[in-house]
């Protein structure tokens, strides 16, 4: 097994120089990311009133026992942002353990001790969290470092793994020195992303939303708290907020920019692309509890005369609404709906039946004006996972989906 060292056992370690004379004790480590993002680059060591740069190189051996160098020509300390600094950076920080899916504190940091040559050099192996490391914190500078490790030994240990977590770094120009990415936040799910951000402070959450892809940031979103949406909204340059909301569907980023100031929300319209916005502004007419306001403008609605042929190609065609499609809309040539097909009809019926043929025997709907209430009443009454909204003389303008009306009763 490798040997092991934890950040509180370096931190006061003596140095020692070729002559085995004492130099100073080491203050903090540090890496840089943009030359290797798990090994210690350099230990920054306190020498009397005066703070030395010692590369990694430079060392001979590092151990419980002290640092030993191999070259004695050290530089004084000049802070660098391209650095991540253990003691300052790290320790007792907020970061993101993306396998556990969560926020976490970090208490102590330990090392793998790895030959390269003639020296050794530390690499991240664990991040600690548990009661192991705070006992660590506690007894640092108190108690040798060998009495410790038989102190913890009992001690069941609580560590995440240097690639599962995830640092938040509000600064933007810092972010890009230490080339974090946050890849792997964008490969969790949005309710577990949101979880997360809603544990995080308000520069924290604007962190992460305005360096993350927009469709994940559109999603996650759509999972926060309705005032801390608006709040991290605000929070954003007016363009980056545009492009999330664009990604959002047209009923969600509807109900979002209410929320808002009116100028903010203009501001955030003003830098959408066309069609999107014309969308959005359509919604915004509607008060948030009618359905014209609960309403989503994304179906899949066809001619009456269609068949069961032109159907399946027209959900082909409609690849990103179908996690959530299950009904066709029939309207006639002036827009008015006068039938809907269950999706599932389709796989019994032959390719040239006429749609109509399959229509529900109860077309069931709302007009944009009808209240809140009543539409969550008609999901329940009926059991439905799709209600039909309708306008003037009955031209179909949009519908409302079991998840919408799930999500306002959430909110409620």
């Amino acid at each position: 097994m490798a040997d092991l060292l934890y950040f509180t056992e370096i931190l006061g370690l003596k140095v020692y120089d070729l002559k085995g004379r004492r130099l100073g004790r080491i203050a903090d480590a540090a890496l840089v990311p943009m030359i290797d993002p798990v090994c210690v680059d350099r230990y920054l060591v306190q020498a009397g009133w005066t703070w030395l740069t010692v590369r990694w190189d430079q060392i001979r051996s590092i151990s419980i026992k002290g640092v030993h160098l191999r070259d004695e020509a050290l530089i004084p300390y000049h802070d660098d942002e391209s650095m991540l600094r253990i003691a300052r950076d790290l320790l007792d920080q907020q970061i993101i353990d993306v396998n556990g899916r969560k926020v976490v504190r970090v208490n102590d940091v330990t090392f793998e001790v790895q030959k390269k040559g003639e020296q050794e050099l530390l690499r991240v192996l664990e991040v600690d969290v548990g009661a192991r490391s705070i006992l660590r914190r506690l007894l640092q500078g108190w108690v040798p470092r060998t009495w410790i490790r038989r102190l913890q030994a009992p001690i069941p240990p609580n560590s995440i793994r240097w690639e599962f977590c995830d640092i938040v770094e509000p600064d933007p120009q810092r972010r890009l020195r230490l080339n974090i990415s946050h890849q792997r936040l964008e490969g969790l799910h949005p309710a577990d992303l949101a979880d997360i951000v809603e544990d995080l402070s308000p520069d924290e959450r604007e962190a992460i939303f305005a360096a993350i892809d927009n469709e994940v940031a559109a999603d996650a979103l759509t999972e926060v708290e309705p005032k801390m949406q608006a709040s991290i909204l605000e929070s954003l340059e007016t363009g980056k907020a545009a492009d999330i909301v664009e990604e959002m569907e047209p009923h969600e980023a509807a109900d979002l920019l209410h929320e808002l100031q009116e100028e903010t929300s203009e501001g955030i319209l003003q830098e959408m692309d066309a069609e999107p916005k014309t969308e959005v502004r359509e919604l915004l007419k509607y008060e948030e509890d009618r359905a014209g306001g609960m309403m989503n403008t994304e179906y899949v609605a066809l001619h009456e005369t269609a068949t069961v042929a032109a159907a399946i190609l027209s959900i082909r065609a409609s690849e990103d609404l179908l996690e959530s499609l299950n009904t066709l809309f029939l309207i006639d040539g002036g827009g008015r709906l006068i039938g809907a097909v269950p999706i599932g009809r389709l796989f019994v019926a032959d390719p040239a039946q006429p749609l109509k043929e399959l229509a529900a025997g109860t077309l069931i709907k709302v007009s944009v004006d009808e209240k809140q209430d009543r539409v969550t009443g008609l999901f329940d009454k009926y059991n439905i996972l799709t209600l039909p909204v309708v306008g003037e003389e009955g031209k179909l303008e949009g519908v409302i989906t079991a998840d919408d009306v799930i999500s306002i009763l959430r909110r409620g």
